[in-house]
């Protein structure tokens, strides 16, 4: 091997390691991300909600950091939701599905991907359920739809206004049918909700698509969005291949779904606490009102009969 050969395969060395990919676990412990102008200092991003000052981008948050902005850090409290048996179909691809759950809990640190957390809203005690979309995908199975509906029956005992905010791709395939039976279960308790005259606020959050959209997300009373999320049912190229027709670059995002009606209003970050206040605030005196109506309205029925009977 002459000194040419050595410098050659020197230079390839120097080559590996410059293009050498930081992997998953590097990104995620470092400091550092990315967005539209390259790396960003993430204590930057958590300090302005990790939204991007440059391109509105709203980041993908846990439900901690959920809570935090939407409560106050230290301002809420963390339920503590049922967990059914782990596995009941004991499936298995490339990678045992209880291997999965164990890697998904390690990475996230919560037993499920839905989190359930009560606190105060403008003074208006509040339940608030969220989706951590690192966990499988946010995806739901039978401990997310128990969690879910844990939720709506501690809104129902303690009779307060019940937030969410969905996020992920639809039913676990893991779960199969036990999924697929949780649209039906988490419809119901929302129903239940309604019957109660309890609100039901929905802030759909990137990306929101299949069996979550199509259950509990679409039912509340008003459904916000944080700009840009993918609000859908079916893919955009699904969608595509069966209509025969080019798609607009923003269909299905939070902008377009409002602007056909699908929800109400697109909500920065930064307002989403102050504009559900506000919300609650009128929800609940009108409520007040409608209660007080009825009461009125039974007392009025009464008294014929009471002086019928006497």
């Amino acid at each position: 091997m002459n000194w040419i050969t050595k410098a050659l395969n020197f230079g390839e060395k120097i080559k590996k390691v410059f293009k050498r990919r930081a992997t998953k676990e590097e990104l995620e412990n470092s400091d550092w991300t990315s967005c539209c102008k390259g790396p960003m200092l993430k204590k930057e991003l958590e300090e302005n909600l990790w939204v991007c000052n440059l391109c509105n981008k709203h980041h993908r948050i846990n439900c901690r950091q959920r809570f935090d902005i939407f409560f106050g850090k230290n301002s809420y409290e963390i339920i503590d939701t049922p967990l059914p048996a782990e596995d009941p179909l004991n499936w298995s691809d490339t990678k045992s599905y209880k291997d999965r759950l164990k890697d998904a809990r390690k990475k996230t640190g919560q037993n499920c991907a839905v989190m359930i957390a009560v606190g105060k809203i403008n003074g208006i005690n509040v339940t608030a359920g969220s989706i951590n979309f690192d966990y499988i995908g946010g995806s739901i199975g039978a401990a997310e739809g128990e969690a879910i509906i844990y939720g709506v029956q501690h809104s129902i005992t303690n009779q307060t206004p019940y937030v969410f905010f969905p996020c992920g791709g639809g039913q676990r395939m893991f779960e199969s049918p036990i999924a697929l039976a949780n649209m039906t279960r988490t419809t119901l308790a929302i129903n239940e909700l309604k019957k109660n005259n309890l609100p039901y606020i929905v802030c759909f959050t990137d990306p929101c698509a299949g069996g979550i959209t199509a259950s509990f997300a679409m039912l509340g009373d008003i459904h916000f969005a944080e700009p840009g999320s993918l609000i859908a049912f079916a893919g955009k190229r699904v969608i595509q291949a069966t209509v025969k027709e080019e798609l607009s670059q923003d269909f299905q995002t939070a902008e377009f779904v409002e602007k056909h009606g699908f929800i109400d209003k697109v909500v920065h970050r930064k307002e989403i606490q102050k504009e559900i206040g506000k919300l609650l605030s009128i929800l609940l005196k009108k409520n007040s009102e409608i209660d007080s109506e009825n009461q009125n309205e039974t007392s009025e029925n009464i008294e014929p009969l009471t002086k019928a009977v006497s």
